[in-house]
């Protein structure tokens, strides 16, 4: 997940244990609601340039196994991030129950796996009915150091019975809190940078990570060799004295689409068209389970085999391998590419050319299918003139290096995305990603 905060900053969610470097940003805020821009494709705007012809799929309405996507101002007036609500409740309590809660603006992001809540927006009760996880003969707290490109999230791994929608796990599943611990815990040694631990410094209520791994660091951190350089899991004797720690799979924060009774081999992400100039909001379908009902077949007519995070390590652009990557949790496409003139100061890190742009990608998973796709640039600078929008799907910035190629929120509206959970380790699907 990358995503550029109201006056912070640009975040980086990291894949596993590797870490993508961005840079800071200034975003435009203001109130949402009313129509979107009548400039659309006007000359001014493109000022000489051109734009590729925009998708035009819309999302499917609302059923047993969908749920709405909303991207608005949101709590905090940042651009491009789509959310639902999600249902949390004590292990094994249904979600009609009254120990539950429903917890709005939570941040839909196919860029990392499981679902994390921050600690000040749920009630006192349930807080405390939700077990705190424990590893270890000594029975220490385990807690997680997520970690972002400029920041981390730190705080308990605790067991949640979680609904969305309809839809319900079978059982508690490990869960994030995040920021229930006081900052004196935070290791010294596996977390870097920034605390992003409240709904202020996050954009949301909460993460729900949804893309193709059923777990968020895998055999890294199950590992005892290579968790004790590499993992995001904490030891926490009597709550404190945190040292990195070896965790099964089944305690790892865990994708809580995979555990579902049912529909529960993928998602859709299907996110309505906007103009090119931007939209006040945009309202679309997140979709649970692939060819599992009749309203969510298989119908792509671009399919990759990715590896087990999602990623399409074959990519090609501007004539460098690239790792590519369809995030809807990052709120723009962040690319290296020097021939894209930078914004000045108020925007930095955005790209800004004088002329709307289009550029190219192949785009190659672990199979020999490649497609080339294009995607439209305006100038940020331009497109945040507009305060009051807050849905883009030609915003543009830099990333640190030229290995990865982040195909954010803006590339998702007007299509249907296809997100098919690995389940390779018993036998089933390779992961896949499709549009």
């Amino acid at each position: 997940m990358r995503t550029m905060q109201s006056a912070v900053k640009l975040r980086g969610w990291m894949q596993a244990v590797v870490a993508v470097a961005l840079v800071s940003v200034v975003a435009a805020c203001g109130g949402g609601g009313g129509s979107s821009s009548s400039s659309n494709n006007s000359s001014t705007t493109l000022n000489g340039g051109s734009l590729p012809a925009s998708p035009t799929q819309q999302p499917i309405a609302t059923a047993a196994n969908a749920v709405a996507i909303t991207v608005g101002q949101g709590v905090n007036g940042v651009i491009n991030i789509p959310t639902v609500s999600v249902t949390v409740c004590p292990p094994g309590s249904p979600p009609t129950s009254s120990s539950c809660q429903i917890i709005n603006n939570i941040q839909v992001d196919t860029g990392s796996f499981g679902l994390r809540v921050v600690s000040s927006v749920l009630n006192a009760s349930l807080l405390q009915a939700l077990p705190v996880s424990t590893v270890g003969t000594n029975n220490a707290q385990l807690a997680e150091c997520a970690t972002f490109a400029d920041g981390y999230t730190w705080g308990t791994v605790r067991t949640a019975t979680v609904a969305i929608g309809s839809e319900t796990t079978t059982a508690g599943i490990p869960v994030q809190i995040i920021g229930d611990m006081a900052s004196s815990t935070v290791p010294s040694k596996g977390c870097s940078g920034s605390a992003e631990n409240t709904v202020s410094d996050l954009g949301a209520n909460g993460i729900l990570g949804i893309g193709t791994a059923l777990m968020d660091c895998g055999a890294t951190c199950a590992n005892a060799t290579t968790a004790a350089t590499y993992s995001n899991y904490f030891a926490c004797p009597g709550g404190a004295s945190c040292a990195r720690t070896a965790v099964p799979l089944t305690q790892q924060v865990a994708n809580p689409v995979a555990n579902f009774a049912a529909d529960n081999n993928g998602v859709i992400v299907q996110m309505p068209p906007v103009p090119n100039t931007g939209a006040p909001s945009a309202t679309g379908t997140l979709v649970f389970g692939i060819g599992t009902q009749s309203n969510n077949t298989l119908a792509a007519t671009q399919t990759f085999t990715t590896d087990g995070y999602g990623d399409l390590n074959n990519s090609v652009y501007n004539g460098t391998t690239v790792q590519a990557f369809f995030d809807s949790g990052s709120n723009g496409y962040f690319f290296a590419d020097s021939s894209l003139a930078l914004c000045s100061s108020n925007y930095a890190g955005f790209y800004c050319p004088s002329t709307a742009q289009t550029r190219s990608i192949t785009l190659a998973g672990a199979s020999s299918t490649t497609a080339s796709v294009s995607i439209g640039i305006l100038s940020a600078a331009t497109l945040f003139s507009t305060s009051s929008n807050y849905a883009f799907n030609d915003l543009a910035g830099q990333i640190g290096g030229s290995s990865s190629f982040d195909l954010g929120l803006p590339f998702f509206y007007g299509r249907h995305m296809y997100y098919g959970f690995d389940r390779t380790a018993s036998g089933g699907q390779a992961p896949y990603v499709g549009f």
